[in-house]
């Protein structure tokens, strides 16, 4: 081999020496940098706040000569005569005659207990009322043989024919005999009201109502022990069945003391049951209870319903709407149409800068509205000015929101 060959395979050694140059990972560092540009722009990305929405209603003020709306309440429909049944006595029920629904009349049978032990001290009793009668029926001929004999003493003695202590025992004789009657008279009578006690002990274990009515509760089935007093702790019933009479049906409304101005007895009222809230029903205010309560600051109420219906049930929760008496106004220009009056949940009313307050929602957006608040009751707000009917307006709106700020709705 030449050393021109030589030289030309030592040009194609690798030097191991020399290191070869790498390139920069510059893909993790972009993807990193994605990722840090990504979470900071969630985190400063703008949040829209979620509102609930409710819908402005039109509301007609009344026309002269019209009852007008002075106060909303809310209440509930009790019954005036309305008892719990029980017993007298404490026992163990045997027969329960009643169910849920049922109507009952004054006196009816609702229910027994047992009467075994009441039984059995009625048959004692009449069986000592009966021995003392035949006490008493045997000391009478006795007592007639010792008057027969004082006769004939008596005849003797006007002869001399019998000395004074014979005469003196034959009125002895008679006078006792006389004494033991009188005592066993009294003995009978005293039978006699034994036997009445067990009777009445026995009539107690039979339950009756007390008043015609309605049952509405069943509180106690056959071998449950009762006891007007629950001597038997939380194991023994106290009643039998809830009777309650619906004719008595009214309403209780507790009216706030800053609002019981516009409350007074006889006043005509209109009633709407959470049940039939389509249902009108003409009421009256019966009395105002002469007491109010410190921890609500409210006085109570009694409406009554100038007619009653099947429909209308104990314990229904109902609206009261109480009513201005105006009479008949004298026309000195031509009637015009009411002003409109508007109204929305109170909870969409707040104050700002001083003044009433909405939000109106619209096209994703909210705007500021002030309005004219005309009064508040029942949770309702009944607005003069600043809104129609239709738009709708943010309920319980989130104190950040700011004029044409962009929300979302959320459905109810």
């Amino acid at each position: 081999m030449t050393s021109s060959d030589r030289g030309a395979l030592d040009s194609l050694k690798i030097d191991r020496k020399v290191r070869p140059r790498r390139s920069f990972p510059w893909m993790p560092v972009i993807l990193l940098l994605a990722l840090a540009g990504g979470a900071f722009w969630w985190w400063r990305r703008p949040v829209v706040p979620e509102v609930k929405t409710a819908v402005a209603r039109a509301q007609v003020a009344p026309a002269a000569g019209e009852n007008q709306t002075l106060l909303n309440a809310s209440g509930y429909v009790t019954a005036r005569r309305a008892a719990t049944v029980s017993a007298k006595v404490t026992g163990k029920v045997t027969e329960v005659l009643v169910e849920e629904g049922m109507k009952v009349t004054a006196g009816q049978i609702v229910a027994r207990i047992d009467d075994s032990n009441a039984q059995a001290g009625l048959h004692l009793a009449e069986a000592r009322l009966e021995a003392a009668r035949r006490t008493l029926e045997e000391t009478q001929p006795t007592l007639t043989f010792a008057e027969l004999e004082l006769v004939r003493f008596l005849k003797l003695r006007t002869s001399n024919a019998a000395s004074l202590s014979d005469l003196a025992r034959a009125e002895s004789e008679v006078a006792v005999l006389k004494a033991r009657q009188v005592r066993q008279a009294a003995d009978i009578a005293v039978a006699e009201r034994s036997v009445d006690d067990w009777k009445q002990q026995v009539d107690d274990t039979i339950i009756r109502a007390s008043f015609a009515g309605v049952v509405t509760t069943k509180d106690a089935q056959p071998g449950e022990i009762i006891s007007p007093m629950s001597a038997g702790g939380g194991f023994t019933r106290t009643g039998i069945c809830t009777v309650v009479d619906m004719s008595s049906l009214e309403i209780e409304v507790d009216v706030n003391e800053s609002y019981l101005i516009r409350v007074q007895s006889g006043q005509p009222a209109e009633a709407t049951l959470d049940a039939y809230a389509d249902w009108r029903i003409s009421c009256k205010v019966i009395a105002i209870i002469p007491t109010a309560d410190r921890q609500k600051a409210t006085v109570k109420v009694r409406v009554g319903f100038d007619a009653l219906d099947p429909r209308i049930l104990p314990e229904m929760g109902v609206k009261v709407a109480f009513q201005s008496s105006a009479s008949p106004a004298v026309e000195t220009a031509p009637a015009t149409k009411a002003a409109p009056l508007i109204t929305v949940p109170e909870t969409a009313v707040t104050a700002q800068g001083g003044r009433r307050i909405v939000w109106v929602f619209r096209d994703d957006k909210v705007e500021r509205r002030a309005v004219n608040v005309s009064r508040t009751s029942g949770g309702e707000a009944v607005l003069a000015s600043g809104l129609t009917s239709g738009e709708k307006i943010v309920i319980n709106p989130p104190a950040t929101l700011t004029d044409g700020a962009a929300v979302r709705e959320v459905k109810p």
